[in-house]
């Protein structure tokens, strides 16, 4: 097995990806050129909404970080980041967008035509520490933007309370404001409720095409989970809903006629962390043991549904709630939800990603661990990585821990286990 390789795609939709996924870095580029204001801003939170329903162009940093490493480029952006002293032991997001925007970001060659430069700034208040930081990098790298702080809580989901809530609507008004201001466009409450409702739609269709994963065998696996780009960046818009309805409806053909990832689909897994993104191949490497990724934790983050009838409200529970469901979040709810998830979707075994470069998503692996074994009587492995960078991964280290994983699973079912 390679150290970087692209994973296998099976679904119409996962190949139909790359011409969304060009067309929405293709719309930013021209939106700089059409005089349109771009914000960059972290992917998890309500402003994404507003930015379409003031026809705004949003864009996102952190997820330009995977596509530089499908592509290949993150080598260079860690050199230029590294050089002005960013530590290897930093979030990998971290160096990858500081070593772009400091280094390789006008070069006509970049793929997808790169990312526009930014008019706004949307620094986050919460979400993790790194996110933060590479707002405050941006501030320094693009000092005529003009910048937005926020002051979002971090509360555990469990602990959201009515006044947080008040305080994050307070938090959207004092966005919308500024947004009003710095742009000169006014906000349209009739727009505002189409794109929540737009929103919610994409939640739901996004549920859906999740539920079908529970079929056995399962109709696509963590090797296609590129799909969620649209959640990322589409959210709001007819585009993500016209996508997810050809995404929804070739899943469920496929659940409803017994296709499978593989013809003989023998053990279910669950994968826990991020995705390698340099390395998304490594999702089919389970396949020779007739085993499939059929769930993980990182497709959790796109299930929050929205009231169209309260946008604002709607979009400050979002603003709260989409870290604390994949990272910064209780070690009680995070064992709350991979074992109701092991539950709903009959997984034989789980993959612990101790991830290098995000260590707060990797905290409690063990307690979770030990819970699978009391509490249900599955079995997992652990082995270390990093999202981003491919030199904290040991390709040799992974397939011994990985074989011999899947060849004790195997026993368990009374199975054969081929290398």
């Amino acid at each position: 097995m390679e150290k970087s390789k692209k994973s296998t795609k099976r679904l119409a939709a996962a190949k139909e990806l790359n011409k969304v996924v060009g067309e929405y870095y293709l719309e930013c580029a021209a939106a700089k050129e059409q005089g349109k204001p771009v914000g960059w801003m972290p992917p998890m939170n309500g402003a994404i909404e507003l930015f379409y329903a003031m026809d705004l162009q949003p864009v996102f940093p952190e997820n330009w970080s995977p596509v530089c490493a499908a592509f290949g480029l993150t080598p260079k952006n860690f050199e230029v980041s590294e050089g002005m002293g960013y530590s290897r032991d930093l979030c990998g997001y971290l160096r990858n967008i500081v070593g772009y925007v400091n280094g390789p970001m006008t070069d006509p060659a970049i793929p997808l035509g790169g990312l526009p430069a930014p008019d706004l700034l949307i620094s986050p208040g919460g979400g993790c520490v790194p996110v933060m930081k590479i707002f405050h990098a941006l501030e320094r790298r693009f000092p005529e933007a003009k910048v937005f702080k926020a002051d979002l809580p971090q509360v555990a989901l469990e602990e959201i309370a009515p006044h947080h809530i008040d305080y994050a609507i307070q938090e959207m008004q004092r966005l919308i404001t500024f947004l009003e201001e710095a742009t000169g466009r006014k906000l349209d409450q009739d727009r505002l409720q189409e794109v929540a409702a737009l929103s919610d739609q994409a939640c739901a269709l996004w549920d859906e095409i999740m539920s079908y994963r529970r079929s056995i065998p399962a109709p696509f696996s963590a090797a296609e989970i590129g799909i969620m780009f649209v959640m990322v960046t589409r959210q709001g818009t007819r585009q993500a809903i016209d996508f997810l309805i050809k995404a929804r409806d070739e899943i469920k053909e496929r659940a409803e006629s017994g296709t499978g990832v593989i013809e003989n689909e023998k053990l279910r897994l669950f994968w826990d962390n991020i995705p390698l993104w340099y390395n998304m191949g490594l999702f089919n490497y389970f396949e020779k043991a007739n085993a499939v990724v059929v769930a993980e934790t990182y497709s959790a983050a796109w299930s929050i549904r929205l009231d169209p009838a309260d946008p604002l409200k709607a979009l400050a529970l979002k603003s709260l709630m989409s870290y604390p469901l994949v990272s910064c979040v209780s070690i009680e709810k995070r064992k709350e939800m991979v074992l109701k998830a092991c539950r709903d979707y009959a997984i034989d075994g789980v993959v612990f990603h101790r991830n290098k470069s995000c260590v707060p998503i990797s905290l409690g692996q063990m307690d979770i661990r030990k819970a699978l074994e009391d509490e249900l009587g599955i079995p997992s492995v652990i082995f270390d990585a990093d999202h981003m960078d491919a030199r904290n991964f040991s390709t040799a280290q992974f397939q011994v821990r990985i074989d011999a994983f899947l060849e004790m699973l195997a026993e368990r079912k009374g199975q054969t286990f081929k290398t």
